[in-house]
Order: structure tokens, then C-alpha cells, then sequence
């Protein structure tokens, strides 16, 4: 799991951000935090994931690229929103792999 340098973090998370970065990289369990990544389909623009998915042995964490955090799923949506309309207010367009990597 990569981190973005200059992580959005909603006003839910505030200054616990990196409270929560420390959480989810020690497979603690939160219930209401979601995190915001870049799409894992090229397709899309961006995955938004409960963090207790992160928690299954299964999960591909090795491939996800975190813009952001939130708490709850309301501020989820919020917070990808703000991502994308920087990234469409700086270049004129949605290449968010292109603009963050």
C-alpha cells in the first residue's frame, strides 16, 4: 500500500489522520473509516473502500495507491469528490493516475 504525500483526509478524521494511516497499516479494525484510492480499474477514477475490507488476507493492499480517508461513506463521497475537482480545476481534465503518480 502506497501513500499520497499530501493525503485528503475528511473533517470526520481531521488530526487523527495519522491515528488512522497507523490503524490500517497494523490490520487494526475501524468501522466507519473509509479509504480513497486510485482506481484498481483503469476505467473508473477512484475506489472508494471500507477500511475492514483492508483487514481479509486476500486483499490486493499491495496495489492500492491511498489519496484519502474519510469517516462514514457520505464524507467518502465528499472528500473523492474534492480530489476530482482538483484534478479537473489543474489540468482540464480526469487523468488522476496520470496527475498523482
Amino acid at each position: 500500500m502506497k501513500w499520497h504525500k499530501r493525503l485528503y483526509v475528511g473533517d470526520g478524521i481531521g488530526s487523527h489522520a495519522d491515528k488512522v494511516k497507523w490503524k490500517i497499516r497494523h490490520n487494526a479494525g475501524q468501522c466507519s473509516v473509509y479509504v480513497i484510492a486510485l482506481a484498481s480499474n483503469p476505467q473508473n477514477l477512484l475506489d472508494i473502500i471500507p477500511s475492514y475490507e483492508l483487514l481479509q488476507k486476500a486483499y490486493p493492499k499491495s496495489q492500492i495507491y491511498v489519496l484519502g480517508l474519510a469517516k462514514g461513506y457520505e464524507e467518502a463521497i465528499e472528500t473523492a469528490a474534492k480530489i476530482v475537482l482538483e484534478v479537473y480545476k489543474n489540468t482540464g481534465g480526469f487523468a488522476l493516475r496520470e496527475y498523482f503518480i
